[in-house]
């Protein structure tokens, strides 16, 4: 495992757990005892709720020593147990985080007033938080994080004291009310700015609020300090049921707002009072499509950690005839067709004949788009290659594999001479005919294509070798016409980093607009292949513009199309086609190649826009 200030310079997303308080007191701990004292008293119950939140999916955990300092220990009668608490604390942690999960040695405030608010003055503050932060470094730890505060001058005074002990990584946090200020005043920047200055090495908020009053807090945060961000809300503000506390925000409610708070900047993500395993599990969930993976190819064999680079990848000029294209700077062009609903291929079969026919380099195969049920990618692309002799370019998707499931697919489509793909993440299940069915998401489409990557370097996601590599091109999407362009930006710069060799847009009806996308990726070298769909009807249109993710269709487009189906079908249909050839004229020039859609397997419409157009342009080598 990378040290922890790697992770800070990475661009994954990493999790936090949730409350440990929260969980020891569902488990019959009564809240007038020390939590922190279970450590050595009853180490077993705060090991299984360690291993609660690793089994659902955190990545960082915090030791059970939230307050485990002097002040607070001493009005238990038992503060010349701090160190033994404290180090027993980081070993627990440890036990349960194993190699691949990091342990964060948590700080609390001291539970006193410091000068000039109260008797208490900075060096004996900083004495304090010294005493447990040499413990918790000496019991392993492989960073800190300082939570909960309200008063700048103590979190100050705990950074400080961390640094007289260590170097290793801080992550600040503070708290804030309702009103957005901390009990002292200080409005989010000012935080970020105080905490950027006095070195801690990720800032950020946690605990008294729920996510939704901390998302404005963090982007504001994110404003004005380049430091990587954190937040750990609570699940929502305490209600009072029946003369008890508790918290009222779902576990699918918070899944909804780490998407957003990660749109917002938010790198570490996690959860403090009344967030539980399975707030930690929806979040993991929703997180995952949202963040690149880590890069594992460290291992570790008799004892020793090695590092496997594996061999060097074949060019992707001898890996297929797409490959080909691609790096000659040739102009490709290639049909998606979506696969039958039954298992009978024989119609799309004929159909593809007439695309190998017409001169078109590959056929695209979907997987499960919108959701929907359809005959397997993989299959569809076996019987296109075998019987029809076209290369295929197999869209694949994390939706519906784990990883080991993913690797064992991705050998098989080597080893059926499938060597063209799109990574995809997915269109979530509640797009399609059964809403409750799982997604899986173990990697998003950014850790797909390192693991791809890896594995045309003959290593798997864990860097250990498995023989001769795969010779995948590999491929992404993108969508040019984005909400947040600058988040699909970064999103497209981590799958190029990861290994990204092309990618295939969204269906493009704004020119103007995939214009602007090419222009902003310039430096990626990217080659980049459009995608256009000949629209059928005005119905059609409204359908793509208002109901599928990522597509904008202009007015212009959508008045055009409105027009010619007032006056039949037909005309409709041809200037669907005409609308979609314009936009391949206009596009080629700045595209590496086009990709058509054939709307409802109408392979027709598909060939009629690509009419004399087909294999007739070559584009400069990037």
């Amino acid at each position: 495992m990378q040290d922890f200030i790697q992770a800070i310079a990475d661009e994954h997303v990493y999790l936090f757990d949730g409350a440990m308080g929260t969980m020891l007191y569902s488990k019959g701990v009564f809240i007038n005892k020390c939590y922190d004292e279970l450590n050595v008293r009853n180490p077993e119950i705060v090991l299984e709720v360690h291993r609660q939140y690793v089994r659902a999916g955190a990545e960082i955990i915090e030791t059970n020593t939230y307050g485990a300092n002097h002040v607070k220990l001493h009005g238990f009668g038992i503060e010349d147990e701090l160190r033994d608490i404290n180090i027993r604390g980081a070993e627990l942690a440890r036990k349960a985080a194993g190699e691949s999960v990091y342990v964060a040695g948590a700080i609390g405030p001291l539970g006193i007033r410091i000068e000039p608010y109260g008797p208490t003055s900075v060096d004996e503050a900083r004495e304090h938080f010294r005493k447990q932060a040499e413990a918790l470094r000496d019991g392993g730890v492989d960073l800190f994080i300082l939570e909960t505060m309200a008063n700048i001058a103590e979190i100050e005074q705990g950074i400080l004291a961390i640094r007289d002990v260590c170097s290793l990584p801080i992550i600040a946090q503070m708290t804030i009310g309702t009103d957005g200020r901390t009990a002292y005043g200080d409005v989010p920047k000012t935080i970020a700015q105080r905490l950027d200055r006095a070195g801690a090495d990720v800032l950020g908020l946690n605990c008294s609020v729920g996510p939704d009053l901390l998302l404005d807090a963090v982007e504001e945060m994110a404003s004005v300090t380049a430091k990587k961000i954190s937040c750990q809300p609570n699940a929502g503000l305490p209600r009072d049921v029946n003369g008890r506390q508790m918290y009222m925000a779902s576990p699918d409610y918070f899944a909804k707002y780490a998407k957003r708070l990660i749109h917002k900047g938010v790198k570490f993500i996690g959860g403090c009072c009344g967030t539980t395993p399975e707030h930690i599990k929806m979040m993991a969930d929703a997180v995952r499509p949202l963040s690149p993976r880590r890069a594992f190819v460290i291992v570790e064999r008799n004892g020793k950690k090695e590092e496997h680079r594996g061999v060097e990848p074949e060019p992707m000029a001898q890996r297929s005839n797409w490959g080909r294209k691609l790096a000659a700077g040739e102009f490709v062009s290639t049909i998606e067709i979506t696969p039958p609903k039954g298992p009978n291929p024989e119609a799309m079969i004929n159909s593809v004949r007439a695309i190998r026919e017409a001169g078109v380099d590959a056929v695209n195969v979907p997987d499960g788009p919108r959701a929907q049920n359809r005959m397997g990618a993989i299959a569809v692309a076996v019987l296109l290659q075998q019987r029809v002799g076209i290369e295929t370019v197999l869209h694949y998707c994390c939706r519906d594999r784990n990883l080991l499931g993913m690797h064992s697919d991705l050998l098989g489509c080597a080893a059926l001479g499938l060597h063209n793909l799109l990574l995809i993440t997915g269109d979530p299940p509640k797009m399609g005919p059964y809403p409750e069915a799982t997604a899986v998401f173990d990697i998003d489409s950014i850790g797909l294509t390192n693991m791809v990557s890896l594995m045309n370097r003959g290593l798997d996601l864990g860097g250990n070798p498995f023989g001769e590599p795969t010779r995948f091109t590999v491929g992404v999407g993108v969508n040019p016409g984005h909400l947040d362009l600058d988040y699909e930006l970064r999103r497209l710069d981590w799958k190029v980093k990861a290994g990204a060799e092309y990618a295939i847009t969204q269906p493009v009806f704004d020119v103007r607009q995939l214009e602007h996308f090419l222009d902003r990726i310039d430096h990626m070298r990217l080659p980049v292949v459009a995608g256009i769909w000949p629209l059928l009807s005005y119905r059609n249109a409204q359908f793509m513009n208002n109901e599928v993710p990522g597509v904008s269709v202009p007015d212009d487009v959508m008045e055009r199309m409105r027009i010619a189906s007032e006056k039949s079908k037909e005309h409709a249909l041809h200037e669907g086609v005409s609308i979609a050839r314009e936009t391949l004229s206009r596009v080629r020039d700045r595209v590496a190649g086009v990709q058509v859609s054939a709307p409802l397997g109408r392979v027709d419409l598909a060939l009629e826009v690509f009419a004399n157009f087909v294999g007739n342009k070559t584009v400069e080598k990037a």
